[in-house]
């Protein structure tokens, strides 16, 4: 008969980008339940509504994460404009696109240096985090910002960009199109890496949408779920679909994720090529009164913001559901059956953000 014990697994751990804590059930070295503990690096981000008016709440909104920065700002300033009613300028809704996109590329390169960090391969993480410097100094010259760029506002954006900037992002992407080939195929091909990957932690397209997963997680299982198709921002006027895997195992979410990497940079392309002329703000009066849920598709998949105001400058409510959140009840049941050795890597194949999930 196999002995039962329980491990903490977390949260410090070697492979771990994020303070994760789960305790293990195992029998042997088989996984046979996990129980996660939430709260380790709760920070009552969402409390702050309470003091900090609409506007300033921007910059609190941006702080839930660090990789997500951009994203969570333009969610929340989408949220209130649609409250208010405002109609937001096209020139800003490209720029929002382009900004959420290269965020997109940021956040899946750096997935994929932790993912070859964790399986012992040293270059090739530097190889995926040197690629990612590239679209970090694009953000850089855009926007003045690497991590928390600060050009979201109810109405538009911040800051311009101009022709100048935008032949440099172009050159950029295509320089990194090109050198991300080979990673790609490091990844893809590479015996070791399809030996740790293939078959692991499998997720079975009905079981991915009844335990609510989203993003590559969802759409590595066949599910062609992807919230940019809803039209927000720009999306609503480029051409691309949903890029969906069917395996449902560790190696489609890194394929799918490398696939999203290549969509991103042909997304940026048809953004700047239809970039229209124009203000990127338009002027806010009064204060918001009403409520709305907006939906975006981050990169670790989709993001659901609640907005509630009662007509003065603070709001009553704002509630964030992150991926990350909506991902850890299928990767506990990935987990399952699995063996201890292959439990950091299943936890990352959800590409956990502790930070955006202890808001």
């Amino acid at each position: 008969m196999a002995k039962r014990s329980i491990v903490p697994f977390g949260p410090q751990h070697p492979v771990f980008p994020e303070p994760v804590h789960l305790d293990l059930v195992l029998e042997d070295e088989v996984v046979v339940g996990a129980v996660p503990s939430i709260g380790f690096v709760h920070r009552g981000l969402e409390k702050l509504v309470e003091t900090k008016d609409y506007k300033e709440y921007i910059y609190i909104a941006e702080r839930v994460c660090g990789i997500c920065s951009f994203g969570h700002g333009m969610g929340y300033c989408e949220a209130v404009e649609r409250v208010m009613n405002i109609d937001v300028p096209p020139r800003a809704k490209y720029l929002r696109t382009i900004w959420m996109e290269m965020s997109r590329i940021h956040s899946h390169l750096l997935w994929l240096g932790l993912l070859a960090d964790a399986l012992g391969f040293e270059s090739l993480f530097m190889q995926s985090w040197r690629l990612r410097e590239k679209i970090l100094d694009m953000f850089d010259l855009t926007t003045g910002g690497r991590v928390i760029f600060s050009v979201n506002t109810p109405g538009g954006v911040l800051k311009d960009v101009d022709a100048y900037m935008l032949h440099q992002l172009l050159q950029t992407i295509d320089e990194m199109e090109q050198d991300l080939r080979p990673v790609s195929d490091a990844f893809l091909r590479e015996y070791t890496v399809g030996t740790r990957l293939h078959g692991l932690g499998v997720l079975k397209p009905e079981d991915a949408v009844q335990l609510g997963a989203v993003g590559p997680m969802l759409r590595a299982s066949g599910v062609p779920y992807d919230a940019r198709k809803l039209g927000y921002a720009a999306y609503g006027e480029l051409a691309f679909e949903p890029i969906v895997l069917t395996d449902g195992d560790s190696y489609a979410r890194c394929e799918l994720r490398l696939q999203e990497i290549f969509q991103s940079f042909h997304l940026i392309r048809q953004a700047v090529a239809k970039l229209p002329n124009g203000p990127i703000a338009v002027p806010v009066k009064g204060n918001p009164d009403g409520e709305y849920f907006m939906r975006i598709e981050q990169p670790r998949g989709e993001a659901v913001y609640y907005v509630r105001a009662n007509g003065t400058k603070f709001l009553d409510r704002f509630r964030l559901r992150t991926p990350t959140t909506s991902n850890i009840p299928p990767m506990l049941e990935l987990l399952k059956g699995c063996q201890l050795a292959d439990v950091p890597l299943l936890i990352l194949t959800i590409d956990p953000c502790i930070s955006c999930t202890e808001r």
